[in-house]
């Protein structure tokens, strides 16, 4: 196991946006997290991510407890999150991005091996090395996101939404880089997607996530065929 997510509960004021979850990722999995949305899926990564702080429940990574580390402590522990919506420095060029992303690394020569190790997971970024963010496509900015993330050298990287916006051949596109990072780097994730079908036919195991409470937990494959998914995300 990787982590494991005990009892976790985040409010915003008298709203719980998550209340009392528990799930564990393991050591190589792609794992997504579906729900409607509002249902808690960004609260659970932005919690885990050190971004917000949990009223009870723990985060344990790598058999250590991180539930109250700042954002900049979890990084350095192998945790990468590419947040909803991209984030990316728009003015900054896209060799400028990845190098931000890489702040934590220490040692001139293993930033340069990351850095040729992101460069050779998304070739088009290369072509575009010396380009403004801003001006990079939606993909290109999805793919410069993802890029970012590995430059941290992550164990865990955490993905919220990440076809928002594209078409769906530049969600294709993504998809398959995403598990390219997942086979071929040993890199686990989990994936927070509103497209259910994508998020469950490209992660291993899955849960369900309904008013900030899991509601449902299996193999992907098995929770993709159950009824009640089938009939509230997948169209059914």
């Amino acid at each position: 196991m990787l982590m494991r997510v005990s009892g976790l509960t985040v409010a915003y004021g008298a709203i719980r946006a998550l209340d009392g979850v528990t799930m564990e990722v393991q050591k190589g999995e792609v794992l997504s997290i579906i729900g409607a949305n509002g249902a808690g899926k960004s609260t659970l990564l932005r919690a885990v991510a050190g971004l917000l702080k949990p009223a009870s429940g723990t985060v344990e990574f790598a058999g250590r407890e991180i539930t109250r580390l700042r954002p900049d402590k979890v990084v350095r522990l192998g945790i990468s999150l590419v947040p909803e919506g991209r984030q990316i420095f728009p003015n900054l060029t896209v060799k400028e991005n990845l190098e931000v992303g890489g702040h934590t690394l220490k040692g001139r020569h293993r930033s340069r091996a990351i850095f040729d190790m992101a460069l050779r997971t998304f070739p088009r970024l290369a072509e575009r090395l010396h380009q403004h963010a801003g001006t990079l496509s939606g993909g290109e900015q999805q793919m410069l996101a993802l890029g970012r993330a590995l430059m941290a050298d992550p164990a865990l990287l955490l993905l919220d939404e990440p076809s928002m916006g594209l078409s769906p051949i530049i969600t294709r596109e993504i998809f398959s880089l995403i598990g390219a990072i997942n086979r071929e780097k040993g890199i686990s994730i989990v994936l927070v997607e509103q497209n259910a079908h994508m998020a469950l036919d490209h992660s291993h195991r899955a849960y369900v996530l309904e008013t900030g409470r899991v509601v449902m937990e299996g193999p992907s494959a098995a929770v993709k065929c159950d009824p009640a998914v089938v009939s509230a995300y997948l169209g059914g």
